[in-house]
């Protein structure tokens, strides 16, 4: 029964975030209390999904690496490359054109493990792209944001790294180490989506309830440049998969995996590094890029 109902909060994601945003934008104070624990909040979600995994999700990186290695390469290289061409483009100030470069350099979503299965696409390589994305992150992607953002501001680039390793790592392998500990773990494992989404919903909420004076005054461009990431990401993502030669279920994969970003994770780094203001894109990408993905996750299931 409990099962039944921590899988009903997992599988509706979208539904608290946007519950949460409202919920942040028409009463901020209800959530500042919040900002002061965003790092530990992440660290519990991260932990959430490590407590799902088996170490023998992994061996689809080591048995084809050089296809997980290539879808990598393209979320990489598509999506940070991506939001600051958009950035650019649409002539964004500073601070939304660094929110919109951090969610390009984010690793991907784990969200979107849950997607590909929705879609029929090889949930077996969107856990693969998804870990290995994730453990390169400390390294890619405070990378990725020195590259093209050095010029609007100052970046600590091992600072950003060890808060990744902090926040993102260490909390993910004690959850893997935890569940191969403890067996019976399994017994309750629909609760650790489940806790994990109602965090990233909280984020969410926190960044409006932080912003809510600013997004009065926001403008569609800041929209405009996550619908343009989103939708890029997701064709690119389908493109490069030919490129590569991959098969449809692959090629549905790999489209996934770059259009979905752990804008969640974005949005911490905003906070911690930056400002609340640059979290403002990451925490929007956050909700959009499920709804998109899922959308797109039913088209394909029905073809």
């Amino acid at each position: 029964m409990l099962n039944k109902f921590f899988s009903f909060v997992s599988n509706f994601l979208v539904v608290w975030v946007i519950l949460l945003v409202i919920l942040g934008y028409f009463f901020p104070k209800s959530f500042l209390f919040l900002r002061k624990y965003t790092d530990f909040l992440f660290f519990l979600t991260m932990f959430g999904i490590g407590a799902v995994l088996n170490f023998s999700d992994f061996k689809p990186i080591f048995r084809n690496f050089k296809v997980v290695f290539l879808g990598t390469l393209a979320q990489f290289l598509i999506m940070p490359f991506l939001g600051f061409i958009i950035a650019k483009f649409l002539r964004l100030k500073d601070s939304i054109t660094l929110g919109v470069i951090i969610t390009g350099s984010v690793p991907g979503a784990m969200a979107s493990n849950v997607i590909s299965y929705l879609a029929g696409a090889d949930v077996a390589y969107s856990i693969a792209l998804t870990s290995l994305s994730t453990f390169l992150s400390p390294i890619l992607t405070p990378s990725f944001i020195y590259i093209f953002a050095h010029k609007i501001i100052k970046i600590n680039f091992f600072e950003m790294f060890l808060s990744i390793i902090k926040m993102v790592i260490l909390p993910l392998i004690l959850g893997l180490f935890i569940k191969a500990k403890f067996k019976k773990i399994e017994k309750i494992n629909k609760f650790f989506p489940a806790f994990s989404s109602i965090f990233i919903a909280f984020i969410c909420g926190l960044v409006v309830a932080l912003n809510k004076d600013y997004l009065k005054n926001i403008t569609g461009l800041i929209f405009l440049a996550i619908f343009l990431h989103n939708l890029g990401g997701l064709i690119l993502g389908y493109l490069s998969s030919k490129v590569y030669g991959f098969d449809k279920k692959r090629s549905r994969t790999l489209s996934i995996e770059v259009g979905m970003q752990n804008a969640g994770l974005g949005a911490v780094l905003a906070f911690k590094h930056f400002s609340s203001e640059v979290a403002i894109v990451p925490a929007f990408f956050a909700t959009w890029c499920i709804i998109t993905a899922s959308i797109l996750a039913r088209f394909w299931k029905r073809r």
